[in-house]
């Protein structure tokens, strides 16, 4: 069974950093592509950052040069280093893996950026 469990949310002002982790179980993780989602209120949701098996990284424009996707394949993890952190960043982040063409989602972990 597919598990995914996000963790490292949390209330930030804007300018300041957080990283997500998100540990995957139930899949060979070395060979899967990895995603991290947002959602904001209101909004629909959106992919912000991508890594390959092989460690090839995209992001969503609006989020260049400020994050960072990475992945661990030791500890079966995915990461998001969020740097100058924006309210506009603040929303509900999942990671996300495709297996067998079925999206398996995590519980998402809530990121609230303000002063």
């Amino acid at each position: 069974q597919v598990q995914l469990v996000e963790s490292g949310g949390g209330l930030v002002q804007p300018g300041e950093s957080l990283r997500l982790s998100c540990a995957a179980s139930g899949i060979i993780f070395r060979i899967f592509d990895m995603e991290w989602y947002r959602q904001a209120p209101g909004a629909q949701r959106e992919l912000v950052a991508s890594i390959t098996s092989r460690g090839s990284t995209n992001y969503v424009d609006s989020v260049k040069g400020r994050f960072t996707i990475s992945r661990d394949n030791a500890k079966n993890t995915v990461y998001l280093q969020m740097n100058a952190l924006k309210p506009e960043d603040t929303a509900v982040y999942y990671c996300s893996v495709k297996v067998l063409s079925t999206n398996y989602w995590g519980q998402g972990t809530q990121v609230t950026v303000s002063s």
